[in-house]
């Protein structure tokens, strides 16, 4: 399980794959991330709560990313790990997940691409008995 990029004209594409719908938009995550500098150079010191709702699987993906996109700019969070999972409440779904990192620091994670935002182009959202898979795109 895990995440690939995929070629995109503009933009940068992720697919993401897990063994659950949670597992999936962890790896989500995390790939978010590591278009933005070696997540591999972030120690998982502090752990943060994020708590999110949609009215279906595609908003409560994007409000997940955008929420960890907006801790990450705000902040200044540098997340690595990630854990998540879906909630259904009735008519609407939920979301919690656990970001973990520590404060960024560009000298040690580095700096690849900024990613201005989460979109719902060509988002995609896949679940069968054998995994989940998520593919969405980030303006950069």
């Amino acid at each position: 399980m895990g995440y690939k990029f995929l070629e995109h004209t503009a933009d940068v594409m992720i697919e993401a794959y897990g063994g659950s719908m949670g597992e999936a938009f962890s790896f989500a995550a995390e790939a978010m991330f590591e278009v933005m500098f070696d997540t591999r150079r972030v120690s998982p010191n502090l752990a943060e709560t994020v708590d999110v709702e949609g009215t279906d699987l595609k908003s409560l993906l994007y409000s997940w990313l955008e929420e960890l996109l907006f801790r990450f700019n705000v902040e200044r969070m540098a997340f690595s790990h990630f854990k998540f999972r879906v909630f259904e409440n009735g008519d609407k779904l939920s979301g919690t997940g656990e970001a973990q990192g520590e404060p960024y620091d560009r000298a040690k994670h580095g700096a690849r691409t900024e990613v201005k935002a989460v979109t719902y182009a060509e988002m995609t959202i896949e679940s069968s008995e054998r995994g989940s898979k998520i593919r969405f795109v980030l303006d950069i």
